[in-house]
């Protein structure tokens, strides 16, 4: 049986829709799909843009630098707050302190004032109550004790210093004589190049020991000498002169150098200088070696040297055309007389 309803009737299935040959055409060419119809067409998948950020909500300099402000300036506040407290709390204590100050300093200090004036009080009572009891006693003064008569020794007359005169020629002075004698010899023999100051650091040969020693022991050491011809080998015969002195007499020993100008003088100062194993210390008004430019003032020196008991000895450059008659006055003077038969040194 056919059903009555056509449409309830499953549908024929599709034909594949057939393609002719055109004519005058192969029918497998036509059959054969071009290449162009079927060619593949990549298709790129779509990237999915993010959302872009909105202007409004990232955050600027400006606004950190805002939160920043206003978090340091929160914590500055913090830190007022805090101080302020102590502070406080700082000038209460002062002021309580200083409220138990007074009232404990006025406290005591009337306390004792009360005391003081009770024993003020007790004082003069007891006082007065003495002296009632002391006039009414009989006393008898008690009868002097006559002193024993102490007799004062007369005073002493002041001590004189009497001036060394020396005299190397005279028989009392031969302990003296001998010691000249050692001293010379050692010079001579055994020079001390690094030897202690006011000792003869320098050569010392015969032909200079001959006037030295006629100085001492013909003349007596007061005499004249004549030149070497050069300022400088005087210094060397007046040097061990006063190193032999200084061995003898020591501190008290005061060499004067008398020298018409400057320039000789700062020779003499250092050739001494050289030949001693002096120092500029050892020049000077007051102590050691002085020297002198003119006669007069050096009368002076060796006047007030001899009062106090030292020796004087004056030293002469043969520079000087003449010589005052006060310097003859003293025990000990060596002079240099220049060599006529020479000219002088100082002309070059």
């Amino acid at each position: 049986m056919l059903p009555d309803d056509f449409s309830v009737l499953p549908p024929e299935p599709e034909t594949p829709p057939v393609l002719l040959p055109e004519l005058g055409r192969d029918p497998e060419a036509v059959a054969e799909p071009t290449p162009e119809l079927f060619t593949p067409v990549e298709v790129t998948p779509r990237e999915e843009t993010p959302p872009s950020a909105s202007i409004d909500d990232t955050p600027t300099a400006e606004d950190a630098l805002q939160r920043l402000t206003a978090i340091a300036l929160a914590d500055l506040e913090a830190r007022q707050a805090a101080l302020l407290a102590s502070i406080e709390k700082l000038e209460q204590r002062r002021d309580r302190i200083q409220q138990e100050i007074r009232s404990s300093f006025a406290g005591k200090s009337q306390e004792i004032a009360v005391r003081v004036q009770s024993f003020k009080d007790y004082l003069v009572g007891s006082l007065q109550d003495l002296a009632a009891t002391a006039e009414q006693l009989d006393l008898v003064p008690p009868q002097p004790i006559a002193a024993p008569e102490v007799i004062a020794p007369p005073p002493a007359p002041p001590e004189q210093m009497v001036p060394l005169r020396p005299g190397f020629a005279d028989p009392e002075f031969a302990p003296e004589a001998e010691l000249i004698e050692q001293e010379l010899n050692r010079y001579r023999q055994s020079p001390d190049y690094y030897g202690q100051p006011w000792v003869l650091r320098r050569t010392f040969e015969a032909v200079h020991e001959e006037p030295v020693r006629d100085w001492f022991f013909t003349a007596g050491g007061r005499g004249a000498l004549r030149s070497f011809g050069s300022r400088q080998q005087n210094v060397l015969i007046a040097s061990a002169v006063i190193s032999v002195l200084n061995h003898l007499y020591g501190e008290r020993l005061v060499p004067l150098i008398l020298a018409s100008t400057p320039e000789r003088l700062g020779e003499w100062r250092r050739g001494l200088q050289d030949c001693l194993g002096l120092s500029r210390e050892d020049f000077g008004p007051n102590q050691g070696i002085t020297l002198f430019e003119f006669a007069d003032a050096l009368v002076q020196k060796a006047e007030r040297i001899e009062e106090r008991g030292d020796l004087p000895l004056i030293i002469i450059d043969d520079g000087e055309e003449s010589v005052s008659l006060s310097l003859l006055q003293f025990p000990l003077w060596l002079a240099f007389a220049p060599d006529p038969r020479q000219p002088s040194y100082d002309l070059f």
